[in-house]
């Protein structure tokens, strides 16, 4: 006998499903081929907006046992750690011990309000983003260099959605959600239970769109620069919800007084100081729902006072109808990326090579962990390039380095997000749906 008792949680989920389901059958398919996306001078069509935006999905399942990324023609890949709790970032301290940030978003009462914000919630979890934050750095160490950490221990804990590390001196600053904070540090110790300082305060809820927060201090450390994203995809929550956001700050270590260095960002990530000329680089993730052929993400240098359109432009002087009241002043002002990685690819880790342990082809560029696209048919990212320079400039389309994060059924084995280089020159890929910190290292060297 059939029951007439109705079942809220049922009706959702069967709600879901049918939405999902419609979201998936309908939307925007790209036009152009990836590559039209990217390099110094992409393909930049006309917008295509839609009341109901653009859902393709790979449903995260983690690694099949025996199963890895594939890497490049020269390049060995090998699992560092595994089991970790949603890795999203690595820091390597100056003893080749490796920092990972085991984190995910922060609760957000604010986020996701209405049937929009509850369908791409369930969206995000299905692709792997749902799982509560561990909230701890965990240390990695490979006692016998042989590519494989033998030692692992909770570094430190109890933080709140941790995501960037920087050593200056004696001490660690980690980029939590809403704070920068400091800790001691001595050289080769596994554990610290020392309570996080607070440097600054940094933009945060309710809404905390874009909560991860990136750190690294100058060359010379006297000055500690901090990404922060957007609070939004193009404002919509009003522009006063964006202050001090979709930026990267200058802090000074000693005061800890900050100001803003370039603005328009509307969620920058991976940051790093080019060997050649020292300038300051960044990838930003741009803005949704303007079709799967817009807008590509980017590389891109920064200047300092630099403004890089968001949300009034985009790729430079590109009017972006949707932001009410339009500021044709700003985007008089705006900065074209240098660039251009693909449209919705989703960049997060950025990281310059170092060395000569990986092939002659990768000695001089940046590698960048591409999450991963929601917003785009066919999918675009899902894996880690290398982006080649000539002269302290990109020069060239981006290399593939470490593919097969997604099967041949749409489903994600794993999702590449921050990169690092380690003290032998192997190239780290932290993977926050396999749960695995990777290392992908030349067939010569181990």
């Amino acid at each position: 006998m059939h029951s007439s008792v109705f079942h809220p949680r049922r009706w959702r989920a069967a709600l879901y499903l049918a939405m999902l389901g419609g979201l998936a059958a309908c939307g925007d398919t790209a036009k152009l081929p990836p590559t039209a996306g990217m390099g110094a001078t992409p393909t930049l069509p006309p917008p295509r907006s839609s009341l109901i935006p653009t859902v393709k999905i790979a449903p995260a399942t983690g690694w099949p046992e025996g199963l890895a990324p594939t890497a490049m023609a020269g390049l060995n890949v090998s699992a560092l750690a595994t089991g970790l709790e949603h890795p999203r970032w690595l820091y390597v301290l100056p003893n080749g011990d490796v920092l990972v940030a085991e984190t995910n978003a922060p609760p957000k009462p604010e986020g996701g309000k209405g049937i929009r914000g509850w369908i791409m919630k369930k969206a995000m979890a299905q692709a792997g983003a749902g799982v509560p934050s561990a909230n701890r750095i965990t240390l990695l160490r490979d006692l016998d260099g042989d590519g494989k950490a033998e030692t692992r221990t909770v570094f430190l804990q109890n933080l709140n959605s941790p995501f960037g590390m920087a050593l200056v001196g004696g001490d660690l600053y980690i980029a939590n959600a809403d704070a920068l904070v400091r800790v001691p540090y001595q050289p080769g110790q596994t554990r610290i239970s020392d309570v996080p300082v607070k440097v600054v305060d940094l933009p945060g809820g309710p809404i905390n769109h874009h909560w991860t927060k990136n750190v690294i201090a100058s060359p010379d450390g006297s000055k500690l620069y901090v990404s922060v994203g957007s609070n939004s995809n193009v404002a919509e929550n009003g522009i006063e919800a964006e202050t001090g956001r979709a930026a990267i700050w200058e802090v000074d270590v000693k005061s800890g007084s900050h100001r803003v260095f370039a603005t328009g960002l509307r969620n920058p990530n991976g940051m790093g100081w080019a060997p050649e000329t020292g300038a300051l680089w960044t990838v930003v993730n741009e803005r949704d729902e303007i079709g799967s052929d817009l807008v590509p993400d980017y590389l891109t240098s920064v200047k300092d006072g630099g403004f890089y359109g968001w949300p009034w432009s985009y790729y430079g002087q590109h009017v972006d109808v949707r932001v009410k009241p339009q500021k044709p002043e700003m985007v008089a002002r705006a900065i074209a990326p240098d660039y251009a990685l693909g449209s919705h690819v989703a960049p997060l880790g950025m990281a310059f090579s170092e060395g000569n342990a990986l092939p002659a082809s990768l000695a001089s560029g940046v590698f960048v962990g591409e999450h991963g696209s929601w917003n785009r048919k066919p999918r675009s990212g899902y894996k880690v390039v290398f982006v080649p320079f000539a002269k302290g400039r990109p020069a060239g389309l981006p290399i593939d380095v470490l593919t097969g994060f997604v099967n041949a059924e749409g489903k994600a084995h794993g999702r590449p997000v921050g990169v690092a280089m380690d003290k032998r020159g192997a190239l780290l890929v932290a993977d926050d749906v396999g749960n695995v910190v990777w290392r992908v290292a030349g067939t010569a060297t181990r």
